[in-house]
C-alpha cells in the first residue's frame, strides 16, 4: 500500500489517539451523569463539551454523534460486578446479588428510565442498552442459579429457575414506577428471601452472606 493510500487512515488514527482511555472514561461518566439528571432528549454534544471542558469538534471527531457517544459510554463504564459473586451457596449468591444491585439502583434505574424511550427509536442504542446494562446481569444471575442446581440446592426441574433473574432485575426497575422509593439493598434482600427463595425451595434462614 502506498503512503498516499494510507495517509487518511493514519490521520484518523492520530486524531482519535488524542483522547486517552482515562480521559474517555471521564467523558463517559459525565455523559451518563447528564443522562440521569436530564434525560436523553436534553443531552447535547455542546452540553457534554461544556461539562467536560472538551472541544465540541473533538467529541464529533472521536464519536461522530450523540447516539454513538452514549453507546460508547454504556460500553465503557460497566464492570460486571455480579459476575464476580460466588459465595459457595445459592442463598449467599442471591443475597450478595441483591445487595450489589440495590447499591447501584440509584445510578442504574434513572439511567434505564432516561434511555428507555430513546432506545425504542434507535436499534443501536437499544442494543447497547441491553448488552451493557441488562444481559450481563441476567447471565450472571442465571449462572448463580445453575450452580445452585449443580450443587443440589435446587431441584433440576424446578420451573422457577427460569424466572429468578427477571424477578430480581424487574422489581428493581419497576419499584420507582409504582411510586415507591428505589429498590435499595435492604428491600432487595427482603424480596429475594420472601419471593424468590420459596419458589426455589430455599430456606430463608439458609446460611450465606
Amino acid at each position: 500500500m502506498s503512503s498516499q493510500e494510507s495517509g487518511p487512515e493514519q490521520a484518523t488514527a492520530s486524531r482519535r489517539s488524542k483522547i486517552t482511555p482515562e480521559r474517555a472514561k471521564e467523558l463517559y461518566t459525565a455523559v451518563l451523569d447528564m443522562l440521569r439528571e436530564s434525560g436523553y432528549e436534553s443531552l447535547t454534544m455542546e452540553g457534554v463539551a461544556s461539562r467536560t471542558r472538551c472541544g465540541k469538534s473533538t467529541l464529533y471527531r472521536q464519536w461522530g454523534s450523540k447516539p454513538e457517544l452514549v453507546v460508547a459510554a454504556l460500553h465503557g463504564t460497566r464492570h460486571g460486578l455480579l459476575g464476580r459473586i460466588d459465595t459457595g451457596t445459592l442463598a449467599g449468591d442471591l443475597r450478595a446479588a441483591a445487595r450489589a444491585i440495590g447499591e447501584g439502583s440509584g445510578r442504574d434505574t434513572p439511567l434505564m428510565l432516561a434511555l428507555s424511550h430513546a432506545a425504542l427509536q434507535s436499534p443501536e442504542l437499544l442494543c447497547a442498552l441491553r448488552e451493557s446494562l441488562i444481559l450481563p446481569e441476567l447471565a450472571a444471575i442465571d449462572a448463580m442459579v445453575a450452580r445452585g442446581v449443580e450443587r443440589g440446592e435446587v431441584a433440576a426441574g424446578n420451573p422457577a429457575t427460569e424466572f429468578v433473574s427477571a424477578q430480581l432485575l424487574g422489581v428493581m426497575r419497576a419499584r420507582p414506577l409504582l411510586g415507591c422509593a428505589q429498590a435499595d439493598e435492604t428491600f432487595l434482600v427482603r424480596f429475594v428471601e420472601a419471593a424468590v427463595f420459596p419458589a426455589l425451595g430455599l430456606d430463608a434462614q439458609a446460611s450465606g452472606s
